[in-house]
């Protein structure tokens, strides 16, 4: 670590650096280099004033001379720089390869590059803290000591109680092991004192992979089945589609292969032995999942297969863990890393091989700045390399698989079930007749609740899939017909618990309130609850079934960190029957003992102003009945909805991929819609509505004319109001823009929020957007 506190910068060939700091919206800062410091390396981390405070970033370039255009505090002249107050590091803390990466994440995604900081570096990392690792005293003895013990030395009892236990480990004991036995910090102190132990303070790795052993141990998420290991045959299928990918690893060239297979077809398997061959010809791996539960089973698979030399990387660790395991990763001690979103920003060198397993789920897309696709950083990240990026889903997105057909991508295909296990059969049950026979009150089908009985008479596994929390999805006064709204957010409360532990809670602000007896608005007693949700699913399988374990997984059942792995493994260890969820119970879990997945208003997604409405709803159903019939029993898949004919529903149940991707792509074709253009969503907020809607229209009007002569292929939708027209006490509206030139509408659209500084705060802008509402 170096000081350069002091020092005047020199107008001729001064040494400057641009550097990020953690400051939303902010860009690039160039500072200078104060004569007789060391050259600062790209990626190492620096001190600098900002304003009248300091704060810690990361040098991203590294000049001479004057500073180019376009940084955020650029001055005519180096000299009036402000200077570099420390120097962190003396080399990369973090690759610059990786910092490239940050950079062009900030500039494709239209953020400040201080947005991209903080996925970067793990927690303890970020506030520029050189040395966050644990250290442990340890006490060992000394030839003196070992005197002392055989000489006549009087020593009180509990010294040379100390003396006689660590003289049988000449190496040293922990001083927390030692008050286990009763020996105090200060009897250590006063041998130390007379030279009789030494002390030393030992680095001590936050180990995280004590709770996946036991979360895979219980078998959370693992690939139950035998053949599922490492040590199994391949079937024909993966052994051509594993040879096909071994090729194009060993080019040591950039590739994107979609490997397209469906549930249960051992894509993991192939990943395994793919990371093998990658790791022999001397690269290394990056595997990404996309939910933390996922996370558990296949870092224990590919620890199995490549020891210690495997690193986890996701927001469940503890700070202290992340930050270790970032180190190791750092160090170099590290051939496969396996993580969510965020990982694909591990420091890892030499990458050989990117995997994006579940390549399609949403939780890749980070929902707050930058708004990145850890999909799409990593397909950046692997041409940078020149690495392989494996994509692998039953249900690719749009956007992926129109890649492939179009040759953009290699597909790999596996068409069957490892040892030719069928598919689910699926059932679709049209809930208007249900209504029509037994009243409008109906939640479980005729089917569906016999198809239960059935299960747990034969001391079988249903899993019961709503992908909406809570009891009730909304509460209405039947005399003036208002709705209890959230105050916040123009959505209306959702009601949580039972009786008189009833609560009305917000899903996007979180804002919470009873229940109240009357209406708010007119005073009526006659308040009714509308709609249901997980919980009331829940409560209905237990009404039905008294005496069957009943258990449901939702983010409201799993805030307590180690709820979900511990509710997963009583499942998997057969201590539930049904277990109730929301989507978190559809993707990538193998269950064998589940025979019957059931699927509560399969078309809930539906009815969702958002123009992914159909692919979501195709991509849950296939994964949901995927989850059935991965065991040696066949499984079975009933699916309740009152819109039985919509293409998404009918191809899902039969599991028909190329058929729904035809049918969605005519119609994106159609609207002018992702894959068939490129989008961004735009959202400009407000305390009032009208004061958005005129900021909107401003910034679309710049638009426009920084668009220009080429207007024609860029369009410019809005601005208007979003499904959601107040978020968080703050009203919003919203403009879309499409166009097949994604350089040119990101440049637009920077251009007219550049002429509008004061905005640029209160404008949410999401390339290549997920969800529009």
């Amino acid at each position: 670590m170096s000081d350069v506190c002091s020092g005047k910068a020199e107008a001729r060939r001064q040494l400057l650096v641009l550097v990020a700091v953690p400051v939303p919206n902010l860009d690039l800062l160039t500072y200078s280099v104060p004569d007789g410091a060391p050259a600062p390396a790209i990626g190492a981390r620096v001190v600098v004033p900002l304003g009248p405070r300091v704060v810690a970033g990361i040098i991203v370039e590294v000049k001479t001379g004057n500073p180019e255009a376009g940084t955020a505090n650029l001055e005519a002249r180096p000299s009036s720089l402000r200077p570099i107050r420390q120097i962190l590091d003396e080399a990369s803390f973090v690759p610059p390869e990786v910092v490239a990466l940050a950079r062009w994440t900030a500039e494709y995604y239209a953020a400040g590059v201080g947005d991209t900081i903080p996925a970067l570096l793990p927690p303890m990392a970020r506030g520029g803290r050189a040395d966050a690792h644990k250290t442990t005293r340890v006490a060992a003895i000394t030839a003196a000591g070992l005197g002392a013990l055989a000489g006549a030395q009087s020593l009180p009892h509990r010294q040379r109680e100390a003396l006689e236990i660590l003289a049988t480990v000449p190496t040293g004991i922990g001083t927390p092991d030692l008050a286990a036995r009763g020996i105090a910090a200060d009897a250590i102190s006063r041998l130390a004192k007379h030279g009789y132990v030494s002390v030393r303070h030992d680095r001590i790795e936050r180990d995280p992979w004590r709770d996946v052993a036991v979360a895979a141990a219980s078998g959370v998420g693992a690939r139950s089945d035998p053949t599922l290991t490492p040590l199994r045959l391949l079937t024909g299928e993966q052994t051509t589609a594993l040879e096909r990918l071994r090729k194009l690893a060993s080019a040591g060239e950039f590739r994107v292969a979609l490997l397209h297979g469906v549930t249960g077809s051992g894509k993991t398997e192939i990943y395994i032995r793919l990371s093998e061959a990658v790791r022999d010809a001397g690269r290394r791996v990056l595997m990404l999942v996309p939910e933390i539960a996922l996370t558990p089973a296949t870092a224990t698979l590919f620890r199995a297969a490549f020891g210690e030399r495997v690193a986890i990387q996701h927001s469940g660790l503890s700070d202290g863990e992340r930050h270790d395991q970032w180190q190791r990763i750092r160090r170099g001690g590290i051939d496969v890393v396996v993580g969510t979103r965020s990982a694909v920003f591990a420091p890892l060198e030499r990458v050989g091989l990117l995997i994006v397993d579940e390549e399609h789920d949403a939780s890749y897309k980070q929902e707050e700045i930058p708004r990145y696709n850890a999909r799409d950083v990593a397909i950046v990240r692997g041409r940078r390399a020149g690495a392989l990026v494996v994509l692998g889903s039953a249900t690719p997105s749009m956007e992926s698989y129109h890649n492939a057909i179009s040759g953009k991508y290699d597909r790999v295909v596996l068409e069957r079930r490892v040892l030719d296990r069928p598919l689910a059969a699926v059932t679709v049950v049209d809930m208007r007749e249900e209504y029509a026979a037994e009243g409008p009150d109906v939640i479980l089908s005729r089917p569906l609740r016999a198809a239960i009985g059935d299960r747990l008479a034969l001391g079988e596994q249903a899993l019961v899939l709503l992908n909406r929390r809570g009891f009730a999805t909304s509460v209405f006064c039947r005399e003036c017909a208002n709705t209890i709204d959230c105050p916040n957010c123009s959505v209306s409360l959702v009601v949580h618990g039972e009786g008189n532990a009833r609560r009305a809670r917000c899903h996007y602000c979180d804002y919470t309130q009873r229940v109240p007896p009357a209406c708010p608005h007119c005073g009526g007693a006659y308040l009714e609850q509308a709609g249901f949700g997980t919980e009331r699913i829940e409560a209905e399988v237990r009404a039905g079934w008294p005496s069957a374990r009943v258990a449901r997984l939702d983010r409201d059942a799993i805030r307590r960190r180690g709820a979900l792995h511990a509710l997963l493994a009583r499942f998997r260890g057969g201590e539930i029957d049904v277990l109730v969820g929301t989507q978190m119970i559809a993707k990538g879990h193998d269950f064998p003992r589940v025979t019957l997945v059931g699927v509560v208003s399969a078309d809930v997604g539906l009815g969702l102003a958002d123009f992914r409405a159909a692919e979501r709803t195709f991509q849950l159903l296939t994964q949901v009945a995927g989850r059935a019939g991965r065991g040696e029993q066949p499984g079975e898949a009933i699916v309740q909805t009152i819109y039985p004919d919509h293409y998404s529903i009918q191809l899902a149940c039969r599991q028909d991929y190329p058929a729904f991707f035809e049918r969605e792509l005519r119609f994106r074709r159609a609207m002018r819609y992702p894959p068939i253009v490129s989008l961004v969503n735009a959202v400009v907020r407000a305390r009032t509505f009208a004061g958005a809607m005129d900021d909107a229209a401003a910034v679309v009007q710049r638009v426009r004319d920084a668009v220009g002569s080429a207007r024609g292929d860029v369009h410019v939708l809005g601005p208007a109001r979003p499904p959601l027209g107040k978020l968080r006490g703050e009203y919003r509206a919203q403009f879309l823009i499409k166009g097949t030139n994604r350089r040119q509408i990101r440049e637009a659209l920077q251009a007219a929020l550049a002429a509008r500084p004061d905005l640029q705060r209160r404008v949410v802008v999401d390339v290549d957007p997920l969800s529009v509402l």
